[in-house]
């Protein structure tokens, strides 16, 4: 039985509010070039590594039922970073776009770093964003993501992925042996075409045509039109290939992620297109207190999909009895993720025993690319 924590104090939300102190990174980096451009990811990636290592686990657990009214510090730490973003990418590029003391690979390694942050803070804040109730938060959500050419992202997962994970419908549940390297460019393909087709798909339920002014692509495309406008004011061509450059580091940074979250798990297919209901053994689970305080909780999946609408300090987390375990925290299992033939030693064990223990008549694995179902022994 997991312990029980509370949470109402700024004080027990006050290491969430960690990711701030990264936008001083990047500037330091513009500032100084050279080496200093390496400052940003590793902190971000390696140095919370070692925290994890040096921190461990947190396994406790707040109450669920804390009503919003007493979690203010956590709701203001996501809504107050949208600005904060949006003011560090365009004045950064405005100093960088016109700097004299960086040459050209060291502009691009500016915004390489720009897009670590935009990536690891900004989508996984729009992430928790674009799941409340409020649309003032939900319009935040995708103001972030339309800094990153990412607006799909909000129909994709809400429409499609926290519907169809563990199936062949959903893009982003990595398959069994797939290597991230051969996932990347798949997801990025058919994640756009199923969250097009997703909303195409309501509006036809509404007897209306895609080009109804309704359809959220239409605020997605103005916003990132918006922003690339902005950018080429400030920076000219070249002011558009840095944004660039962040937004493509922040999307690879989103699809690694997406990639460890459901790597190889799958939910039983019942048959007639149905499956079975999503249960916390569906996504990949970990404890790991300095990247959960990094990633507000990103890590503890399980729960996210099994209770989407919980905001992210009231995410349980799961004994290893409830949910298969990472060995080691995202900053970790990200590296890992880009040699796949590492990351198939470390996981598909894993993925193995998991289908031994929560699926134990099940011995023909291959019809789920087919989504047909497994034939019971």
């Amino acid at each position: 039985m997991l312990s029980q924590k509370n949470l109402i104090s700024w004080q027990h939300a006050l290491p969430f509010w960690l990711s701030f102190a990264l936008i001083p990174l990047v500037w330091v980096a513009a500032l100084g070039g050279g080496w200093w451009l390496v400052l940003p990811p590793l902190v971000t990636w390696y140095v919370f590594a070692a925290l994890d290592g040096l921190l461990g686990l947190e396994l406790g657990n707040a109450d669920p039922h804390t009503p919003d009214t007493e979690l203010r510090w956590y709701v203001w730490l996501t809504a107050a970073w949208v600005p904060l973003q949006a003011i560090t990418l365009f004045t950064l590029l405005a100093y960088v776009a016109h700097s004299t003391h960086l040459n050209g690979w060291e502009k691009i390694g500016s915004f390489a770093g720009m897009g670590v942050i935009s990536g690891t803070i900004g989508i996984n804040y729009s992430h928790e964003l674009m799941h409340q109730k409020s649309k003032a938060e939900r319009r935040l959500g995708d103001i972030l993501l339309a800094m990153v050419l990412y607006s799909h992202f909000r129909s994709e997962h809400l429409l499609v992925h926290h519907r169809y994970v563990g199936t062949p419908r959903d893009p982003v549940t990595a398959r069994y042996n797939e290597g991230f390297h051969r996932f990347y460019p798949r997801v990025l393909k058919d994640c756009w075409h199923s969250a097009f087709e997703a909303e195409k798909a309501m509006l036809a339920r509404k007897n209306r045509n895609w080009t109804d002014l309704s359809n959220p692509f239409f605020l997605y495309w103005g916003l990132q039109a918006v922003f690339l406008i902005t950018a080429f004011l400030i920076g000219g061509l070249a002011g558009v290939g840095l944004f660039l450059v962040q937004a493509g580091i922040a999307i690879w940074q989103l699809e690694v992620i997406n990639y460890i979250e459901h790597y190889g798990l799958t939910r039983e297919h019942l048959g007639n297109g149905k499956y079975e209901h999503i249960k916390p053994h569906h996504s990949w689970n970990a404890s790991h207190k300095a990247t959960n305080w990094l990633l507000i909780n990103l890590q503890r999946h399980s729960d996210h999909h099994y209770k989407p609408n919980r905001r992210f300090p009231l995410l349980q987390t799961y004994s290893e009895d409830e949910a298969p375990q990472l060995p080691y925290g995202y900053p970790i299992m990200s590296m890992a993720a880009m040699c796949p033939p590492l990351w198939k030693r470390i996981m598909n064990p894993k993925v193995r025993a998991w289908r031994r223990k929560h699926y134990p008549d099940i011995h023909d694995w291959h019809p789920y690319n087919k989504a047909e179902n497994p034939k019971p022994r």
